[in-house]
């Protein structure tokens, strides 16, 4: 099975850049309500991920930090806790099933290793799932 007809194309995926603030990050995951969002480069290359766990820590860590002034705080200055890697567009499902155990989503990238788009865990338990009842069936 290929992994693009699993794809959610970048388009479609909300994402911040590396020089995206600490409170543009918050307020896009908190509209979305998500619990991580990609980075994107400003040359389209994947960055990582950032998880509510990697700001949380960072707000921690900071006692003169705050909401009111989380405007002043890059996306660039945030250790990320967790290295989520990407898959490339033409990797097979046991490499995409394989991340997707510890993560929400995978990023994927193509063969110059641009960003294109996401594949969501709930997307490959849905296509396990049916292929497991399909067996089951057999």
């Amino acid at each position: 099975m290929n992994i693009a007809f699993f794809l959610l194309p970048k388009h479609e995926v909300a994402s911040v850049t590396l020089h995206s603030t600490l409170r543009q990050t918050l307020e896009k995951m908190e509209f979305h309500r998500y619990t991580s969002i990609p980075i994107v480069k400003e040359d389209g290359t994947y960055a990582g991920t950032v998880t509510e766990g990697d700001l949380l820590w960072f707000f921690k860590n900071n006692e003169e930090l705050s909401f009111d002034n989380a405007h002043r705080r890059l996306l660039a200055e945030i250790p990320l806790r967790l290295q989520i890697k990407p898959v490339r567009i033409d990797a097979d499902m046991n490499d995409l099933i394989s991340l997707a155990k510890a993560q929400n989503f995978v990023p994927v990238v193509d063969d110059t290793e641009k960003f294109i788009g996401i594949v969501r865990r709930s997307d490959i338990i849905e296509y396990c799932t049916r292929q497991l009842f399909r067996a089951e069936a057999k």
